[in-house]
């Protein structure tokens, strides 16, 4: 992973509380291997002052992520990602993203984008968060 490519992008208007876009987030990096166990993740002030977030949501997002077993605290490192329990195959990914799909298509279709538009937009919003299709080699 480039260093100059942000880890984190949050929305403040997409009515998904900040705290859990970055819970989810971090979730999927793990998933699709591009944070591995035992990187470590930017600290809480870090990621703060990079999205100009309070430092509490970031804490809070970091301490729900410590609870579910995504992160462990190592001393004199900061927060690490866990040792993976299992690996998370592509079908499993498919299905957590799918109903998302879903949803977006279908609330494309009824403020009657087309087809193509819609291919067009994704292929938009893909090229912006290039650095998020980075895979591990």
């Amino acid at each position: 992973m480039r260093r100059s490519e942000p880890l984190f992008v949050v929305h403040a208007s997409s009515g998904v509380p900040i705290y859990r876009q970055l819970v989810d987030q971090v979730e999927a990096l793990v998933a699709g291997g591009r944070l591995r166990p035992g990187d470590v993740v930017p600290s809480v002030r870090q990621v703060a002052a990079a999205l100009g977030v309070n430092p509490m949501t970031v804490s809070k997002a970091w301490s729900r992520l410590e609870v579910d077993g995504v992160l462990t605290r190592d001393r004199g490192r900061g927060m690490v990602v866990a040792a993976r329990r299992t690996a998370v195959s592509l079908a499993d990914r498919r299905v957590e993203v799918q109903p998302l799909v879903d949803r977006a298509v279908t609330h494309a279709l009824h403020l009657g984008l087309t087809p193509a538009q819609l291919v067009a937009l994704v292929r938009e919003s893909l090229e912006e968060h290039r650095s998020c299709m980075h895979r591990p080699s």
